[in-house]
């Protein structure tokens, strides 16, 4: 095995550690979000989003990037949405073709009520993974990484 096949493992190793943990993490959180607030973790990322745009609102595009969905998955988790009061569509005044989804205030209440059992979930998911040593110099390095100002 030369460098170059050396490098590709430890590229391979870093992914498939990184994916275990986004795994670890994501099942934990979609247990908690579920049985104490009916909401998927994707649906929650998706209030998340929204909350962190002036004006509440993106275009369909954007929340598929953000919640990492296709386009086609993304028009149906907004129908879903749409049907629980949490957002609307609205028509793009610059641009007809263009839709946006705007958080309602039922979307913001269900995003602030869901957020700290996220994030107490989060806390925890991170707890655990430390003490899987494959998975604990990851954690340390996230728990490096500066909170945004």
């Amino acid at each position: 095995m030369g460098i170059a096949d050396d490098a590709i493992e430890v590229r391979a190793t870093g992914w498939r550690t990184l994916a275990a943990l986004h795994g670890h993490i994501e099942a934990a959180l979609e247990r908690e979000l579920v049985r104490e607030h009916e909401l998927s973790i994707v649906e929650f990322t998706v209030l998340d989003a929204l909350t962190r745009q002036d004006g509440w609102h993106m275009r369909i595009s954007q929340l598929a990037r953000a919640a990492a969905l296709s386009a086609s998955a993304t028009t149906r988790l907004v129908n879903r949405l749409e049907d629980r009061g949490f957002l609307v569509r609205v028509l793009c005044a610059d641009d007809r073709r263009g839709i946006y989804t705007e958080l309602t205030e039922t979307g913001r209440a269900a995003y602030e009520k869901a957020k700290p059992t996220h994030d107490r979930a989060l806390e925890k998911a991170l707890a655990d993974a430390e003490q899987i040593p494959e998975l604990a110099p990851l954690v340390g390095f996230l728990h490096r990484v500066p909170a945004p100002s």
